[in-house]
């Protein structure tokens, strides 16, 4: 489904990523880890095709990405749905428009089609009779769960997933890993997930990824990657560790 092939990313003489070699397999769930300026936000930028490689290539199915015009992107993109950081909704839209957007934006669908596609996904994500509520009268987990089915309306073959516990408490984020996996055994779909939470990144992922410094130092099944022998693995866990207690 998904396959990095050398891949490296420079801003200006800052050299991001280092030679990323990189395959996710069709209907996965990959978790992405790492620290903070690891390179893992922009190698997701990279695969959604917000940002282009300096060298290398990026295969999204049969169709190599990186020299594609803006316009044939698009049309790779029909094929993604993403789930912001921070919900990313439009504030002045109804829950069910926002779920609506891109189908009435990138569709000729007639609008009873639509509202059947946007009664299905809220369904999908625990969201019934939410359409008309707006976004201010809505939580933290449930505005990700408004993305989520906003994401999923396309049907799309892949989701990303930029850091989707962020600013929940870790209840929800139990809730939301949930309903990654629950969306992931539904549709069928391949799911990447950047994610600094590694208690989350084991829940949900078939394999982990870890950047360290630009660089994929590890990439494992979720048992093996538990019992790394790597230093800096090792390491990462413990300050999750520590990071989890000082949460309480």
């Amino acid at each position: 489904m998904i396959r990095l092939v050398d891949v490296c990313k420079s801003f200006g003489e800052k050299e991001v990523l280092h030679h990323i070699n990189l395959t996710i397999e069709d209907g996965e769930t990959l978790a992405i880890i790492g620290g903070s300026g690891s390179g893992k936000s922009t190698l997701l930028r990279l695969l959604i095709g917000l940002i282009r490689p300096t060298a290398g290539e990026i295969w999204i199915g049969n169709q190599e990405i990186t020299q594609l015009s803006e316009k044939e992107l698009d049309k790779v993109r029909l094929h993604m749905g993403m789930v912001f950081q921070y919900s990313a909704l439009f504030d002045s839209m109804s829950v069910g428009d926002n779920v609506a957007f891109g189908l009435r934006e990138h569709t000729k669908l007639p609008e009873t089609e639509i509202q059947r596609i946007v009664a299905e996904k809220l369904h999908l994500v625990g969201l019934d009779n939410a359409a008309q509520r707006m976004p201010s009268e809505l939580s933290g987990g449930m505005k990700k769960r408004v993305s989520l089915a906003r994401a999923i309306a396309f049907g799309p073959d892949i989701i990303f997933y930029d850091e989707p516990s962020s600013g929940l408490d870790p209840l929800m984020t139990a809730k939301i890993d949930e309903l990654i996996l629950h969306t992931q055994q539904s549709l069928d779909v391949t799911s990447v997930v950047v994610t600094h939470d590694m208690v989350s990144a084991c829940r949900i992922a078939d394999r982990i990824a870890m950047v360290h410094e630009g660089r994929i130092i590890a990439l494992d099944t979720v048992e093996n990657i538990k019992h790394s022998q790597d230093e800096r693995v090792r390491a990462f866990f413990r300050t999750v560790a520590i990071d989890r207690e000082a949460q309480g």
